[in-house]
């Protein structure tokens, strides 16, 4: 049977993986990237990065015009100077009161720039140096992470909450699989799935599973985590998702080349009753099990061809099998 290249193998009963397949696509993690946006009306002045390009904590991103900043820093300005004179005369000088009245509006005109995205060190430059351009003001990254959006121009007045820019760490992504709301799958969190992009395998695990349905699309959506140390993923990118289970009890399976039509058009395989002879038995295919084909109405531990099934076929139907081809 080795000149014939047939292999027989014994089938016992093991526990598979099957695989259910849905359309995915890569997101941003919803939990890691953060949108920075305009505290106060503002004017853009210069931009620091790019779409795409890969950022550290503390750099900075945009630099804005506001007179509402302006104002502030100006009304910070004078409360600091206040506070310090206040301190330096002591209560044996100035009362309690105004004291607490000088600490309080210092507090608050330093909380106020703070709200509007200024650094401490920002906010020290506006006592330190008398020159600094009143108005003007950077932020800057709270975290590593790249652009992966940045919808805006230099010269571009900006309202409060407007999203200047999205930041994402891409080392861990999220997944969007929509599966049809029909179909009864069981996904809970941590369910194994396996993501191919271009031939390549990612593995991901479900973190979350929608209760509703997708107004648009009529889809549930399953959300997964997937690690992108390679930076291979970007969000936007189009996946297939095929959710890892385990069959329920051990099952038969054989690879699909273990398979052919009889002459009634059912599947059959063919089990070797006795040492190089061989007889098609009729099985029910119950499903797909990755490469392999889990059947039923087969005995266990038995020997089946699962390379050559085509050849032992081809002989049968001649009225005889010879191994060697004769």
């Amino acid at each position: 049977m080795k000149l014939a290249n047939i292999n027989v193998v014994p089938l016992t009963p093991q526990i598979y993986q099957r695989y259910v397949y849905a359309p995915g696509e890569i997101k941003a993690n919803g939990y890691t990237s953060y949108i920075l946006s305009a505290r106060t009306e503002s004017v853009v002045l210069k931009r620091h990065v790019m779409l795409g390009q890969h950022i550290h904590a503390g750099e900075p991103l945009v630099t804005l015009f506001s007179e509402s900043v302006a104002q502030a820093q100006a009304t910070y300005r004078v409360a600091y100077n206040e506070w310090l004179r206040a301190k330096r005369l002591g209560k044996g000088t100035v009362s309690e009161s105004t004291l607490l009245s000088s600490q309080t509006d210092y507090i608050a005109a330093f909380s106020r720039l703070k709200a509007y995205g200024l650094t401490k060190k920002a906010i020290d430059s506006v006592v330190k140096r008398n020159d600094s351009n009143l108005g003007e003001y950077t932020l800057i990254a709270q975290t590593d992470g790249a652009v992966i959006n940045d919808d805006f121009a230099q010269g571009q007045r900006v309202a409060a909450g407007d999203a200047i820019m999205k930041i994402a760490q891409e080392d861990k992504l999220w997944v969007e699989a929509r599966i049809s709301p029909n179909k009864q799958l069981l996904l809970p969190k941590g369910t194994q799935a396996t993501l191919t992009l271009d031939n390549e395998r990612f593995e991901a695990r479900v973190i979350q599973e929608a209760h509703t349905i997708d107004p648009i699309t009529r889809t549930r959506i399953i959300r997964l985590e997937v690690s992108n140390k390679n930076d291979r993923l970007h969000p936007g990118m189009f996946v297939d998702v095929n959710f890892l289970f385990d069959t329920n009890a051990p099952v038969m399976a054989v690879p699909e080349s273990a398979l052919t039509r009889g002459a009634d058009g059912d599947w059959v395989v063919y089990v070797e009753d006795h040492p190089g002879e061989f007889e098609a038995v009729e099985v029910d295919v119950v499903q797909s099990l990755g490469d392999l084909r889990q059947i039923s109405g087969l005995a266990p531990n038995s020997r089946v061809v699962i390379q050559g099934a085509f050849f032992v076929a081809s002989q049968i139907a001649k009225g005889g099998f010879d191994p060697h081809n004769h």
